[in-house]
């Protein structure tokens, strides 16, 4: 499974972001796909997942109601639209891709592929 991520960069808090993700090779390795947060000196957490056969949607608290995950099967892309950005969701923000079914889960070590990540900064 190969994973892209894109769309990041600088706003001013309050603004809005879209991150994409393109993936590709093995579908049965990526029955959940995630969005992971990093900064410096933490571990990985998570943000968002989806099923991606059934949808479903999950989000850690202080991402509900500002940011939404997406899927397009035809183009392989997942997506995240973050919305009402403030200082704290500033990180490196990683794609993620699951083999089993359980996709409510922010566990790191559930995931099996990633992404090689994208930054997002608010000011």
């Amino acid at each position: 499974v190969q994973l892209v991520e894109s769309g990041g960069g600088s706003v001013q808090a309050g603004g809005s972001l879209r991150l994409s993700c393109a993936a590709s090779g093995d579908r049965s390795s990526r029955k959940c796909m995630g969005w992971f947060r990093q900064v410096p000196g933490k571990e990985r957490e998570g943000v968002a997942a989806i099923g991606t056969v059934g949808g479903g949607e999950h989000y850690v608290d202080d991402v509900k109601d500002r940011f939404v995950i997406s899927l397009d099967k035809d183009r392989n892309t997942l997506y995240l639209q973050m919305n009402d950005l403030q200082p704290d969701d500033a990180g490196m923000y990683y794609c993620a891709a699951r083999s089993a079914w359980l996709c409510q889960t922010f566990r790191e070590a559930d995931y099996n592929s990633w992404g090689q990540g994208t930054q997002v900064t608010v000011s």
